[in-house]
């Protein structure tokens, strides 16, 4: 398995690029948001990989964090879903948001991506469900702040709960900072509730 690619960025064909690895050239697939951050052709490059080996080739994938390729493996796991529509939530949605859409089971985030539909996006909110928080070691403050990570269906079903009751995304995910990771779903409502009226 090639975990990670460092050398020359020669060419930029989005969705492809060419690194020359001491000679070598390595055509590699990458989503439209590693895309973006790629500095100027001619100029050091370095990625984390993904390889996949298929009847009809051998391809490699690249990401500019390793969370973006943990995010791409799960969703290749996801039933119906290949590399191709991998790359594209990838490239419609950042591993944050992507996150963020799971645990707050947004459908409608994900049918803006082209080639995603109705029944799609909603197989993709159930399967990641309980896996894509896990799978994300270093996204870090952003996802626990956030309750993004949501391991606990308690904390996601307080959050849903938060939202029924008419208050926005940020003002729910604001409430869930004062909720103790281990709250059951009465007692983490009655305390998120708590600290939006002291807002």
């Amino acid at each position: 398995m090639i975990g990670r690619i460092a050398g020359i960025l020669l060419e930029k064909n989005p969705p492809q690029i060419v690194v020359d690895v001491h000679g070598v050239g390595y055509e590699v697939d990458v989503p439209m948001s590693t895309f973006y951050g790629l500095p100027a052709t001619g100029q050091p490059v370095a990625l984390f990989t993904h390889l996949a080996v298929r009847e009809d080739g051998h391809f490699l994938y690249g990401f500019a964090s390793a969370d973006e390729r943990a995010a791409f493996r799960q969703l290749l796991k996801v039933s119906g879903i290949g590399a191709r529509t991998a790359l594209a939530v990838l490239s419609g949605l950042s591993v944050t948001d992507l996150a963020q859409a799971v645990a707050l089971q947004e459908a409608g985030r994900l049918v803006k991506i082209p080639g995603i539909g109705k029944k799609t996006a909603e197989r993709l909110l159930l399967e990641l469900r309980d896996k894509l928080g896990k799978a994300l070691p270093t996204l870090g403050a952003t996802v626990s702040a956030g309750v993004v990570a949501a391991a606990p269906d308690a904390r996601s079903d307080i959050l849903n709960a938060l939202l029924a009751l008419g208050y926005n995304e940020k003002e729910a995910l604001g409430a869930m900072k004062a909720v103790p990771e281990d709250s059951g779903v009465s007692d983490g409502i009655r305390l998120a509730l708590k600290s939006l009226s002291k807002a």
